[in-house]
């Protein structure tokens, strides 16, 4: 918690992630919940901790470097780490007591037997040895360390460190394991029973072959996290990030973060390798003898009985009801991810594409599909004579190679391609057609909250708005005009939005002019609420405006994923704000914005968190919700949200996570939404 002038107080923003991530593990431990779904929130509680690792902890390791350089220009404090680290020690032993304990259990009351840290079973280690004589040796790199060595480990990979005796010196070898190039699980059914083994182990179990006629002394699982190269300008501005730079650039491919390494290694070969890898400014950490276990996610065993039950998609629109520019014409349509279908959606751009009407077609993509329709989509169009333009995010994090392929694909089929600026990125979620009928030109677009990205749209919650309004997509195409000269706005006035709120232009001033409005009513004495869906709260303007919004008597309601800088429930700041946070079988990801306006509620929707990025270094979108008829459906889905008193925890002042006291009719707000959108 940091303090601003004896004032207001804030969350750190790092902190606040950590206790996101705890209730992740908190769904894993709960046995209402399938046991496969249980591994897969493991797997994105190993994740994410993996992310933590790569893009903050660099940041953190800098800061308290340069912090005693800037004084109170870095708002942190002195056992930040020390803080975040003993959260995460405790975090990982709950974590092994979750799986060891609960899940493992469960599977071999199923007849699912995983080999975890125990002997391999006779059962299966004739098969298990043939897997890895004519599978897996061909993968095998063992490498020899010593003090001219010029091996790194790749980020986040596998590996064991072999010791062996050759008389009275240590040989200290490398090994990978190839889980990135094979499945990461081996099964085999015996019987009745099914065996599932990790890589890992069989590696281990069959080291003769790699290292015959040598004594081996131990074998030490381990890898090496690295810093993210993170766009430093995307988290912090001005000369600071500049310092923070000078200290992050130490290896092409970034410096080590953490060595994790099995228990057992002996101190002084750990020693040797601390200092062949330069791994001193590492964080040194002793886990389990398995890493990377966010590879649970494709736990190789599908069982309908102990995962949830499929959820049929919703078919928004019918393929006897006319195109989908047929269908919008007249009336605004909205898509809700994952629990309507996303047909809709590529079919907007498919049907674009080949219709003879098209002219133009222009889109922002942030992170594609790995095998995106979308873009291929937009291939045909090019190919089919229509002029497409593209603006491709190159710095989407963790999603650049993916980008880049194809940005290439799509400038060799005739599409134009711009980049953003280097420190601003485009995160605006926004796509226009233009199609020529009758000797006029018809305009038609998507404003959405998340990505073109049909794979993500099956587990994200998201929302996507179909329109022909002409005022929101002139707007639309103003902005688009402006991201094509590459370059920064000069002035927040430069293009004049009346009905978008656009980041680097009016978004900010316009959501604090919308929170002032309910503190002038709430002054008057007239009613006064505000209700805010985002993944994540830290930009401090718009969070002292939410507090002084409080303090009038507006009654705030905050659903916030993760990161959530804002204290709520503070005599004198906050005690009009409630945060809640929801975790189930979806990732939350829609942006809501709700301002009562004396009962004529203002509904927007949009691609920004209110985080200094998106505020400050994005160029993001908001869009109002005018159709009554769809405002009223996102209404009830966000009062569906706000109500939930089964996956929902309110957020306390001191960050934990509370659960909601279920004293009405159980509502588990995501079931609840796909029953009310499964009756429209």
């Amino acid at each position: 918690m940091t303090e601003i002038g004896g004032k207001q107080t804030y969350f750190n923003r790092d902190i606040s992630w950590l206790y996101f991530n705890d209730r992740v593990l908190a769904e894993a431990e709960r046995e209402n919940v399938p046991v496969l779904e249980r591994i897969k929130f493991l797997s994105i509680f190993s994740s994410n901790l993996d992310e933590f690792y790569r893009v903050r902890m660099p940041v953190l390791l800098a800061l308290e470097k340069l912090s005693n350089k800037v004084g109170n220009a870095i708002e942190v404090h002195e056992d930040l780490l020390l803080s975040a680290s003993n959260l995460i020690t405790k975090q990982q032993i709950r974590y092994g007591k979750t799986l060891t304990q609960c899940i493992i259990p469960v599977l071999k009351a199923n007849k699912i037997h995983l080999v975890y840290n125990e002997a391999f079973p006779q059962q299966i280690l004739k098969t298990a040895e043939h897997y890895f004589l004519t599978q897996i040796l061909a993968f095998l790199q063992p490498i020899k360390l010593n003090a001219t060595s010029n091996f790194f480990p790749n980020n986040n990979e596998l590996y064991f460190l072999i010791t062996i005796k050759t008389g009275a010196d240590e040989i200290i070898y490398v090994l990978n394991i190839p889980s990135a190039t094979l499945k990461r699980f081996f099964k085999i059914k015996v019987d009745e029973i099914t065996f599932v083994a990790f890589l890992d182990d069989i590696v281990r179990n069959n080291l003769h072959h790699v290292f015959p006629c040598q004594v081996i002394t131990g074998c030490y699982s381990f890898k090496v996290t690295r810093d993210a190269e993170i766009d430093l300008k995307d988290e912090y501005p001005g000369s600071l990030s500049d310092q923070i730079e000078a200290q992050l650039q130490k290896r092409d491919f970034g410096f080590a973060t953490r060595f994790l390494h099995q228990p057992g290694i002996p101190e002084n070969t750990l020693k040797r390798v601390k200092k062949i890898f330069s791994l001193k400014k590492a964080g040194i950490v002793e886990g389990g003898n398995y890493h990377n276990l966010k590879d649970f996610f494709d736990f190789p065993i599908h069982d309908e009985v102990l995962s949830f039950q499929p959820w049929p998609k919703i078919n928004r629109l019918k393929e006897a009801e006319g195109t989908i520019y047929e269908n919008i014409q007249h009336q605004d349509l909205i898509v809700h991810t994952p629990y309507q279908a996303y047909d809709s959606v590529l079919r907007f751009f498919n049907e674009a594409a080949i219709d003879a009407n098209t002219k133009e077609i222009y889109v922002t993509l942030y992170r594609v599909a790995s095998d995106s329709k979308i873009v291929n989509a937009l291939i045909s169009a090019a190919k089919n004579g229509k002029k497409v333009f593209v603006l491709v995010e190159l710095k989407a994090r963790f999603d650049e190679a993916n980008n880049i392929k194809w940005a290439k694909k799509m400038t060799a089929a005739g599409v134009e391609i711009v980049h953003s600026v280097t420190a601003l990125k485009v995160h605006a979620k926004i796509a226009l057609v233009k199609r020529e009928i009758n000797g006029r030109m018809h305009y038609s677009g998507l404003l959405a909250t998340g990505n073109f990205n049909e794979t993500t749209a099956s587990f994200y919650t998201d929302h996507i708005l179909f329109t022909t309004h002409a005022g929101l997509l002139r707007e639309v195409e103003l902005l688009f005009i402006f991201l094509a000269k590459r370059t920064k706005p000069t002035s927040k006035n430069l293009i004049q939005f009346q009905h978008l709120l656009v980041a680097q232009f009016n978004l900010q001033d316009r959501f604090l002019a919308l929170i002032q409005r309910e503190i002038e009513f709430a002054k008057a004495g007239k009613e006064a609420s505000i209700t805010i869906k985002l993944n994540n709260l830290e930009e401090k303007v718009l969070i002292d405006k939410l507090y002084e919004a409080s303090q009038a008597g507006v009654k705030i309601t905050l659903l916030v994923r993760s990161i959530c800088c804002l204290i709520p429930q503070v005599v004198g700041q906050s005690e009009n704000i409630k945060v809640i946070r929801i975790v189930d079988r979806y990732l939350e990801h829609g942006r809501i914005f709700a301002f009562n306006n004396l009962g004529k509620v203002d509904v927007f929707l949009g691609s920004a968190d209110w985080m200094n990025r998106n505020i400050y270094r994005r160029i993001e979108v908001c869009f109002p919700i005018y159709d009554a008829k769809i405002k009223l459906e996102i209404l009830d889905i966000l009062n569906l949200s706000v109500t939930d008193n089964v996956q929902a925890v309110f957020i306390d002042e001191h960050l934990n996570n509370i659960p909601v006291v279920n004293s009405s009719l159980p509502n588990q707000s995501q079931l609840s939404i796909y029953k009310l959108l499964s009756k429209m």
